[in-house]
């Protein structure tokens, strides 16, 4: 920071003081604050869109790995020729093609589509504040100027040049301000009421590749049913399949190495 830079933040740190102990008079900005607090709902709102829509990528990504996974360990149950192997390796084939499909019919369209245009609009969030900031700071220079002028105007002092010069900078920070101010009163409610017709296809694409990972989840996984035998998938619609398994957990209960199991 320059030296010049550096005592201004000094004076505007002794405006902001002066302000809070009512020694000096602070604009009416309440017009400003209701667009700014408006901008800084819809600034959250898509930072927090971003990081929700990489998360749910991820956790897809996790999902479709950890099946192909699990797919993997429970074909190493079995190492005959039975029909409850076959259903493994049928299992295992389903879930490794739905995790390579991921990543290929997934990934890359739910990125161009959802990601990076949702991305792209975040990223003109740090200019935007970086321009409030400077109207902030422009205000405090408008109303210090401000005050100072009024107070040389209700007692003009000795130096007769003092006046005119405080008139001068009242009107130099006046016109700065005003500048500022008026830039973002115009175009912080346009960039807030384009949120809508920006990030409408990102929604319907984002709801599109979950209704396509469902499908084809569905459909991957519902292939693996007829490899099934018919008892067993009449015992399932028919609920009869927990009692089954409660009765083979009552079986490794009696034995004696299973014994302490609770």
């Amino acid at each position: 920071m320059s030296w010049g830079g550096f005592k201004k933040s000094i004076n505007r740190a002794g405006t902001q003081f002066m302000q809070k102990t009512g020694q000096l008079e602070r604009s009416d900005d309440a017009r400003f604050k209701e667009e700014e607090q408006k901008y800084r709902e819809f600034e959250k709102h898509t930072t927090d869109l971003l990081k929700n829509s990489r998360d749910y990528l991820d956790a897809i990504r996790l999902l479709a790995a950890s099946q192909a996974r699990v797919g993997d360990t429970i074909e190493g149950f079995y190492s005959d020729s039975s029909e409850t192997a076959m259903v493994a390796s049928t299992y295992k084939r389903a879930v490794q093609e739905l995790d390579a499909r991921t990543a290929k019919e997934l990934d890359l369209p739910y990125r161009a589509t959802v990601l990076d245009p949702i991305s792209k609009l975040s990223s003109y969030f740090p200019e935007v504040n970086k321009l409030i900031e400077k109207r902030n700071r422009k205000l405090l220079d408008y109303d210090a100027a401000r005050s100072r002028q009024k107070k040389l105007t209700e007692k003009p002092g000795d130096d007769p040049s003092k006046l005119p010069r405080a008139d001068r900078d009242l009107n130099d920070s006046k016109l700065v301000f005003e500048a500022i101010d008026q830039q973002l009163m115009n175009e912080l409610p346009q960039l807030v009421d384009m949120r809508v017709p920006y990030l409408d296809p990102s929604l319907e694409m984002m709801i599109r590749a979950q209704i396509k990972f469902a499908q084809e989840g569905y459909e991957q996984l519902g292939s693996v049913q007829r490899y099934f035998p018919e008892h067993v998938r009449n015992d399932y619609a028919e609920g009869r399949l927990d009692t089954q398994v409660e009765g083979v957990l009552q079986e490794m209960r009696a034995l004696s190495i299973c014994g302490s199991a609770p």
